[in-house]
């Protein structure tokens, strides 16, 4: 069992707000928990907030950093699990961006009393196509180009990514973060959770999660099309889908505004 205190430093736990309802904000791959600075301060006057950084993101201890445990999504389902332990946390409400929503989920599915409700922002439970029946987005050979780049020219890896992943329509200040954020990520550990976020399949845990979610997404998104958010709408029992009139995949950044809204109504 991990200790407490060394769980909070590991991760970079960071505790604000006062309300009785506690939001654990959880970021998404290259990311770190800087990212939701737009939505804090507002949320922070309605709920109690936990920001943390996953093992390998932002600074959090990199010395914990494990890559076996770390090669599935299950290991960063662990550190949220270990975080709501270390707070004493139950029926806390889950905020996960992209794959954090998945990550979310297993976490969720493996100890139900910790959530009481999930909110995912751009989620997908699987990048890959599948025709018919379910398309990610992505060919595998795609894919693993990608990857590939990541070994190859990281830099121009996140160069690349960084436009597609926050849309081209957005300020070159949020594209230059995200790609900076990326680039601050140590590559070896960034290629495993991009290996673990990317070719990775969990449309089956969608039944199982048994939480009410709110499911936002984005009208206009390369990583995660609509019709994603359809298929998880019409697999996740208690389901909420919002389709938001804005472009790219980081809607906590891009129209912050409408992203709390949201998340203020759903939780009260």
């Amino acid at each position: 069992m991990t200790n407490s205190a060394d769980v909070l430093i590991r991760n970079n736990v960071k505790v604000m707000g006062e309300g009785s309802k506690t939001l654990l904000l959880a970021h998404g791959f290259g990311c770190d928990q800087n990212m939701w600075r737009f939505l804090t301060p507002e949320l922070a006057k309605h709920f109690t907030i936990v920001l943390f950084d996953y093992v390998g993101s932002g600074a959090s201890d990199i010395s914990q950093y494990n890559k076996s445990r770390y090669g599935q999504l299950e290991g960063y389902a662990e550190d949220v699990i270990d975080i709501c332990d270390a707070l004493q946390l139950t029926d806390a409400i889950l905020v996960g961006h992209s794959v954090s929503s998945i990550i979310g989920a297993i976490a969720a599915i493996q100890k139900p009393e910790l959530f009481s409700k999930l909110i995912m922002v751009c989620p997908s439970p699987c990048f890959l196509n599948f025709p018919p029946e379910y398309l990610g987005g992505f060919e595998k050979e795609d894919l693993q180009e990608l990857l590939n780049l990541m070994d190859k020219n990281y830099i121009g890896w996140a160069n690349y990514l960084a436009p597609l992943v926050m849309g081209t329509t957005h300020s070159d200040d949020l594209i230059g973060e995200l790609s900076g954020s990326f680039c601050s990520t140590d590559p070896v550990i960034a290629k495993n959770f991009a290996e673990a976020t990317f070719l990775s399949d969990y449309r089956h845990l969608l039944k199982q999660i048994n939480q009410p979610s709110l499911i936002l997404q984005s009208e206009n998104d390369a990583l995660a099309a609509t019709a994603v958010g359809e298929f998880m709408a019409s697999e996740i029992k208690h389901s909420e889908l919002n389709i938001i009139a804005a472009d790219g995949h980081c809607l906590h950044m891009t129209h912050p505004e409408a992203i709390t809204r949201s998340i203020i109504e759903y939780v009260k």
